[in-house]
């Protein structure tokens, strides 16, 4: 199974933390099924061009997290995760861009008003009225 993986090289964020993060979102937004047999480490560590160690840690992580389960002989699987772990997981991520966001805008001088306002132009450019009202 291809998983839909980008990774950035020049980004200062750790390659194992990149790949962790994008396949944690891939499973919590159902884009990656329960259930889902993912490709061995070596084969994954292929495909992405990184080290075996780097794709086991991932896989450890995750498996740790309670998203994936390994049977021995089989291979690994998407865990079955409850809709109130997926809410934590997603207000987590949430929450944790939202702080490094406003960390940001506080350590160049920014008000509340402008991080306010910013905030607002960046949800109207991705969410349109008409989304908000069919939900």
């Amino acid at each position: 199974m291809h998983i839909p993986i980008q990774i950035n090289e020049n980004s200062a964020e750790p390659l194992y933390s990149q790949i962790e993060n994008q396949l944690r979102s891939l499973i919590i937004t159902g884009q990656v099924k329960e259930g889902t047999l993912l490709p061995s480490i070596r084969e994954f560590a292929g495909n992405l061009s990184c080290s075996v160690i780097t794709v086991r840690r991932v896989y450890q992580d995750l498996e740790n997290e309670g998203l994936l389960r390994t049977k021995q002989g089989t291979g690994t699987f998407v865990a079955q995760v409850g809709i109130d772990k997926k809410e934590v997981y997603k207000q987590g991520a949430v929450r944790e861009a939202l702080t490094q966001a406003v960390k940001v805008g506080k350590s160049v001088g920014s008000t509340r008003k402008e991080l306010e306002h910013w905030f607002s132009e960046v949800m109207n450019e991705f969410y349109t009225e008409k989304e908000e009202t069919e939900k």
